[in-house]
């Protein structure tokens, strides 16, 4: 049976949902990724386009492939964020387009085609990959995909032998939590990840039973606590801009995860204003390394 489909969250002002769409984000925790459709099964799809090139193209490709014949595709976006390209390459994949322009989006309705034109070549070129330079699984879209972040570097760089039961918040490719395990005392570390795509590569890139790994919304609470030690990147954006409440909701869910006397790493961009919040969660707060970029945080439950 024909299924309606979304992807990501469209504005009920731009785009009416079907009650009972199937969430497909990869970023949208317990939803039936797109890459999992059953391709020609699905009767409609409204989908917010990622706004990167490859993972985009990659994202409607999908779509398409999941539709029947004829079924309906509403893709939007805003014009800044990808929305300006729907057009273009939904015309490229062989589709008649109907473009409307709402409050600086720009949303795009085609009828999926009977035939469609290079669609294999766009979900072969957004799929997960092994990146011989990076050593990694990875895939477009995800965090720093195509290269190791400064920040995870420079981490890496400053942190001690840890021991005991500790978490990776926020554990995109697995950096830290590989690093974490080099040390014979981590007993386990729970790798928790937003980003569905994230956490799958992770689970490639980490061949060690220690690790466990959790796709979730760290905003929503944490299922463990008790942890000697946590490590994090937190993401600092959010739509684009800077969110402080993003990182904050990190520290508030590090400490309630962590034994008293339990150790916080994090690395933070050195603009973002952190202290307070930090100094009123933990009992001691360290600055122990900077660069140009980064700031690097131990800080004492």
């Amino acid at each position: 049976m024909s299924r309606d489909l979304v992807y990501g969250g469209p504005p009920p002002a731009l785009a009416d949902l079907p009650s009972g769409a199937v969430q497909t984000s990869p970023l949208v925790p317990a939803a039936t990724l797109l890459d999992e459709i059953e391709p020609e099964s699905a009767a409609a799809m409204t989908m917010v386009v990622p706004p990167g090139t490859v993972e985009r193209r990659y994202a409607l490709a999908a779509a398409l492939r999941a539709l029947v014949p004829g079924g309906s595709l509403v893709a939007l976006g805003p014009k800044d964020k990808g929305g300006s390209r729907i057009r273009k390459e939904l015309s490229a994949f062989g589709c008649v387009v109907a473009e409307e322009s709402k409050n600086h989006w720009r949303i795009c309705r085609v009828g999926r085609p009977e035939t469609l034109v290079d669609v294999d070549q766009a979900i072969e070129e957004g799929a997960p990959r092994f990146d011989e330079a990076l050593g990694l699984w990875t895939q477009p879209g995800i965090f720093s995909w195509d290269r190791i972040d400064e920040g995870s570097t420079l981490l890496m760089e400053v942190l001690p032998a840890l021991s005991g039961h500790g978490a990776d918040l926020g554990c995109g490719l697995g950096l830290l939590t590989r690093a974490v395990l080099d040390e014979a005392p981590v007993t386990a570390i729970e790798a928790v990840e937003l980003d569905a795509r994230a956490l799958a590569a992770a689970r490639r890139n980490v061949a060690d039973a220690r690790a466990h790994f959790h796709w979730l919304d760290i905003r929503m609470g944490l299922p463990f606590s008790g942890l000697d030690f946590v490590v994090m990147n937190p993401p600092f954006h959010s739509g684009g801009a800077d969110d402080v409440a993003l990182g904050r909701a990190f520290l508030q869910q590090a400490r309630k995860a962590l034994r008293a006397g339990g150790m916080l790493w994090m690395v933070a961009n050195r603009h973002l204003p952190y202290e307070a919040e930090l100094a009123s969660l933990f009992s001691k707060v360290d600055e122990v390394a900077k660069n140009a970029r980064f700031k690097i945080v131990r800080a004492t439950a």
